[in-house]
């Protein structure tokens, strides 16, 4: 029974953290948005590409992330939305 509450604490802690740091996303721009995109997929490919190739996957997420969100920032283009 124990086994079954803490498990149950722990998911809605976990779920009301998350809810709470995608509150913060709502306003962003353009760019930010992009940077944002971009950090999130380089560090789940910098992950398992260090993962796969014997490396660690720690460091190929912060890498991967730290140059997704640079490319993403760099690439956006500012005042210019497509409809």
């Amino acid at each position: 029974m124990k086994t079954t509450t803490r498990t149950f604490t722990t998911g809605a802690t976990a779920l009301l953290i998350g809810a709470t740091l995608l509150g913060g996303c709502s306003n962003l721009n353009h760019r930010e948005n992009r940077a944002l995109t971009g950090g999130a997929i380089g560090a789940a490919g910098g992950a398992a590409i260090g993962a796969v190739t014997g490396g660690s996957a720690i460091y190929g997420g912060l890498l991967g992330g730290a140059a997704g969100a640079a490319v993403g920032a760099l690439t956006a283009d500012v005042g210019k939305h497509r409809p």
